[in-house]
């Protein structure tokens, strides 16, 4: 069930777009704000909000990459493995993260600090490789940098 502040940023959105649908990504951005996800519960009542049917909403919550419809740990690393990335050494960094991680793409550290996440395109081609950490992008990775990054996040 979405909380009064939930609720009250879900209208705050609604109000900005002359049609309800217009909002949904929005919506579940809230929500993935406050809680970390988006569950099927909070599918089911965002969708009633939105005048969309959960399957509807489901639809642009998996479309995005951005909106994690599991839990994550409480720093979401994304890798960029386009044909950029990938030239620039992809499969050597993601092969250094899941070393130093202990954990492959799309799991969770055990300690809940870190979830690891391929994703197509972070729009940092000219500075390949790239990863984002929550919303920071860090490009012309190397397993050094890497590890210096991994180290701010506790």
């Amino acid at each position: 069930m979405l909380t009064e502040e939930e609720k009250k940023e879900v209208e705050e959105e609604l109000r900005k777009n002359e049609r309800k649908k217009a909002a949904a990504v929005e919506a579940l951005k809230v929500v993935q704000r406050h809680r970390g996800w988006v569950s099927q519960d909070d599918i089911d009542e965002l969708s009633e909000a939105l005048d969309m049917t959960p399957d509807e909403l489901d639809a642009v919550a998996t479309f995005y990459s951005l909106i994690f419809r599991k839990p994550v740990g409480r720093h979401v690393i994304l890798i960029c493995d386009s044909v950029s990335c990938w030239i620039m050494e992809y499969e050597r960094m993601l092969q250094h993260l899941t070393s130093r991680l202990g954990i492959r793409p799309g799991e969770t550290t055990s300690d809940g600090r870190f979830t690891l996440l391929p994703v197509a395109c972070l729009g940092a081609c000219d500075r390949a490789p790239a990863m984002m950490v929550g919303e920071t992008l860090y490009t012309d990775l190397a397993p050094e940098k890497i590890d210096e990054i991994l180290d701010k996040y506790k």
